[in-house]
Formats: structure tokens, C-alpha cells, sequence
């Protein structure tokens, strides 16, 4: 697991533009920023339970949005039990300290967009 003071590594050092870019870059994938809101909001959680609360992913997506989240330090995989195996997903402190980006997200989303049949409530 990484620490949240560990600095990533990215190809644009140095560039006044390259935090931005980085961390589009990071939780830019379609599905990266719901999982890692449902996380923020529930806390830890089994794969079975974060599929049930991430409404219309796959379970082939969130599996590989999982897996690269934990790599990128983001997000903690444990085992919890051997016999049934059952994992618990849980946000790292790095990812943790994603909450506020997150939330503006979700609030900026709910302000300026609309269902694409035009009504108003879908968003939300």
C-alpha cells in the first residue's frame, strides 16, 4: 500500500499544466470516480455489495477499475476470510483525500447536467 505523502510519478513533471492532466489522468476512466465515491460514502465493502451500489457497471468493469485503482494506491484490497474468500475494498488515505475533488464533481454534474430526454431529476 502507498503512503499519501509517497508522491506518483508522472511523464509531465515540471509542466504548469501537468497536475491537472495527471490526475484526470488518474480517476479519468468512466467508472473510476463512481467506485471511489460509493467507497467515500459507504466505507469499506465486499466486491458484491460495491457492485449493488455502483448501478450499472459490470462485474468484468469494476473488477478491472479495482484492480487499477489499487495499483495506483487509491484503493486497499484485504482478504477477510479464506473459507469463503471474501475480499473488502476500502480507499487508501490517498484515495480518501480524493473526497473533496469527488463531491465538487457530483455537485458541478448536478448543476449543469441533464438527462438527454431533457428531464430535469435524472441526474441526480
Amino acid at each position: 500500500m502507498s503512503d499519501s505523502n509517497e508522491q506518483l510519478a508522472v511523464w509531465c513533471a515540471g509542466k504548469e499544466w501537468c497536475p491537472i492532466t495527471s490526475t484526470a489522468t488518474l480517476i479519468g476512466k468512466k467508472w473510476h470516480p463512481v467506485v471511489v465515491h460509493r467507497l467515500i460514502q459507504g466505507g469499506p465493502m465486499g466486491f458484491n455489495e460495491l457492485k449493488d451500489d455502483v448501478d450499472g457497471i459490470s462485474s468484468k468493469v469494476l473488477s478491472d477499475s479495482l484492480e487499477d485503482l489499487e495499483e495506483k494506491g487509491l484503493v486497499n484490497r484485504e482478504i477477510v476470510s479464506e473459507k469463503p474468500v471474501r475480499v473488502e475494498y476500502s480507499l487508501t488515505d490517498r484515495g480518501a483525500s480524493l473526497e473533496s475533488l469527488i463531491e465538487e464533481m457530483h455537485e458541478w454534474g448536478e448543476k449543469h447536467l441533464a438527462a438527454a430526454d431533457g428531464k430535469e431529476d435524472a441526474i441526480s
